[in-house]
């Protein structure tokens, strides 16, 4: 799924021109296992410059955007493994939030070790698949083409299914009470 992920970045030439300049595949990817994430872009709030060809996307990954910012990525939830223990998966969780660098993300994890909660307002789009999203007072089942607008809320994203769903997300920075 993820590795279909084509990325086209404009931008304007020397001349003023509006020109392509990134096609292909992103380079800032995680994997494990069946899940997966792929980041398309970021933006740090500040000025942006049409002109600059660097590729803003560049690993580290890291889940948050910086202050004023934003992320747009894809990412691939696996199906629940229900063979693991309790130990198992908060060990998983807490290896998967270390690599995305927000490990302060996980304030309450007393219902799922994938909860988390972020200072972002998140644009989320389920592609394929389907997935449930887990609040702490119940659980919403998406399927494709379902959009949440994640408020800052704790949450995390569970496949009860057998197959990987994909979704998008654009995640922006915002500060909350």
């Amino acid at each position: 799924m993820l590795d279909r992920i084509r990325r086209v970045v404009t931008g304007n030439n020397e001349q003023g021109l509006s020109t392509v300049v990134l096609d292909g595949r992103p380079q800032n990817e995680l994997q494990a296992g069946e899940a997966g994430v792929v980041e398309i872009w970021r933006t740090d709030g500040g000025q942006v410059d049409s002109t600059d060809r660097a590729d803003l996307a560049q690993p580290p990954f890291a889940l948050l955007p910086p202050l004023g910012g934003n992320r747009i990525l894809f990412f691939k939830v696996a199906p629940e493994e229900s063979s693991l223990t309790a130990e198992q998966q908060e060990r998983r969780a807490a290896a998967a939030f270390a690599a995305y660098m927000a490990e302060d993300a996980r304030p309450d994890t007393r219902l799922s070790p994938w909860m988390h909660k972020t200072s972002t307002i998140d644009y989320v789009i389920v592609l394929a698949g389907e997935v449930s999203l887990k609040l702490d007072d119940g659980e919403t089942a998406l399927k494709p083409f379902d959009v949440v607008v994640q408020r800052g809320t704790n949450h995390a994203w569970v496949n009860h299914g057998s197959e990987p769903c994909l979704m998008a997300a654009i995640l922006n920075d915002a500060k909350f009470d």
